[in-house]
C-alpha cells in the first residue's frame, strides 16, 4: 500500500498535466487562430453564410460551452471531426502514426547509438584533437536548427548531386506500398520479399532519418561526455586505475553505470520529440506523419486536429516521463529516500 500511494500520486499529477495542456491549447486555438470558415468559403463571403458554417461546426457557442462539449466527447473517446479532411481526428492520427513511428524509430536508434559512442570516445580522449573535432560536431548539431539541416541535405543530395530522392513521402510517386504487417514500409517490404521496394523506401527514409537523428545524437553525445568525464574523476575510478584494472573494464563496467542515470533524462526528451512528430522535419520532407498533420492543421486553423495532436503529444510526453520517474525510483535509492 505504501509503495502504491506514490505511484497513484504521480499518475494523478500526470493526468492533471494532460488536462492543463489540452485546456490551454483549446483556448489559445480559438483566440489566436484565424477564422476556420475560410476553409469552406472565399474571403468575400457574406456574414450570413459564415454564420451558418460556424453553427454547423459548433463554433457559434461560447468558448466555455465548446469546452464542455469537447470534454464530453473526450470522455467518450471522440476527438471530433477535422475541418480540413472531414474525417474523425482519431482516424487521421491513427493512419499517420505508422509513418512517424518508422521515421522516429530509426532516428532514435541510430542517434542514440552514435551519441553514446561519440560521447564515450570524446570523454576518454578528452583534450585530444579527436575530442575537439567530436565536440565541434556535437555543438554544431545542437546549434543548427533541424529544418535548416534538412533543407541543406535536400539541396546538396537531391538538388545538386541527385543522389537522394525528392521529398515526396514514404515511397516514390506511383509506387504502391507492400501488404501491411508491421506498418513499417521497409520491414514489410523485406518480409514480403519485395527487395526493390525496400530499397525505394530506405532511400526515401535516408535524409529524414539523418536530419532527425542529428537532433537525437547531439544532446545525447554532449550529456554522455559530461557525465563520463565526471565519473572518470571519481575516487573509485582512480583506485581502479591504481590497481591496474584494464581501461575498458573501468570505462564500461564502472564509469558507464553512473553515466546512465543523467542520460536517461535526456533520452526521454529526445524520444518524446521524435515520436510526437518532428513537425518541421516532417514538413520539409512531406513525410505523412502526425507532425505533418499538425503543421497542416495549424496552417488551416483546424481546431479539432490541433487538439488531437496536442493530446497525443501530451500523453506521450507524460507517459515517458512517468516511466522515467518510476525507473529512477527503482534504480537510484537516493530518489526513493
Amino acid at each position: 500500500m505504501d509503495r502504491a500511494r506514490p505511484i497513484a500520486v504521480r499518475v494523478a499529477g500526470s493526468l492533471a498535466v494532460i488536462l492543463g495542456v489540452v485546456t490551454l491549447t483549446f483556448v489559445l486555438a480559438r483566440i489566436v487562430s484565424p477564422d476556420p470558415t475560410n476553409l469552406y468559403v472565399s474571403p468575400q463571403a457574406d456574414l450570413e453564410t459564415r454564420a451558418a458554417i460556424r453553427a454547423n461546426l459548433g463554433l457559434d457557442k461560447s468558448i466555455p460551452a465548446q469546452y464542455g462539449q469537447f470534454l464530453a466527447d473526450l470522455v467518450r473517446g471522440r476527438l471530433g471531426t477535422s475541418f480540413s479532411t472531414g474525417q474523425p481526428v482519431t482516424s487521421d492520427l491513427t493512419s499517420r502514426l505508422p509513418a512517424t513511428f518508422e521515421l522516429a524509430t530509426y532516428a532514435v536508434i541510430g542517434g542514440t547509438l552514435l551519441g553514446f559512442a561519440v560521447g564515450i570516445l570524446s570523454a576518454v580522449l578528452r583534450g585530444s584533437v579527436l575530442d575537439k573535432i567530436l565536440r565541434f560536431l556535437t555543438v554544431g548539431g545542437l546549434a543548427m536548427p533541424q529544418f535548416w539541416i534538412g533543407l541543406m541535405l535536400l539541396w546538396i543530395f537531391f538538388v545538386k548531386m541527385g543522389l537522394a530522392p525528392g521529398p515526396v513521402g514514404r515511397l516514390p510517386i506511383g509506387v504502391n506500398p507492400p501488404p501491411r504487417i508491421t506498418s513499417f514500409v521497409v520491414v514489410d517490404s523485406l518480409l514480403t520479399g519485395r527487395f526493390g521496394l525496400a530499397r525505394h523506401a530506405a532511400a526515401q527514409l535516408a535524409l529524414p532519418v539523418v536530419t532527425l537523428g542529428i537532433a537525437v545524437f547531439a544532446p545525447i553525445a554532449r550529456t554522455v561526455r559530461s557525465a563520463m568525464i565526471e565519473a572518470l574523476r571519481a575516487d573509485y575510478i582512480r583506485t581502479a586505475i591504481a590497481m591496474n584494472i584494464p581501461k575498458r573494464t573501468i570505462w564500461f563496467r564502472y564509469a558507464f553505470k553512473n553515466v546512465l542515470l543523467p542520460v536517461l533524462t535526456m533520452l526521454a526528451g529526445v524520444i518524446g520529440f521524435a515520436f510526437s512528430g518532428a513537425v518541421l522535419v516532417e514538413g520539409i520532407f512531406a513525410w505523412p506523419g502526425v507532425g505533418q498533420y499538425a503543421l497542416d492543421a495549424i496552417q488551416q486553423s483546424d481546431f479539432p486536429a490541433i487538439q488531437g495532436f496536442v493530446l497525443y503529444a501530451a500523453i506521450l510526453y507524460v507517459v515517458i516521463y512517468l516511466i522515467l520517474d518510476l525507473a529512477y525510483s527503482s534504480i537510484d535509492p537516493r530518489v526513493r529516500a
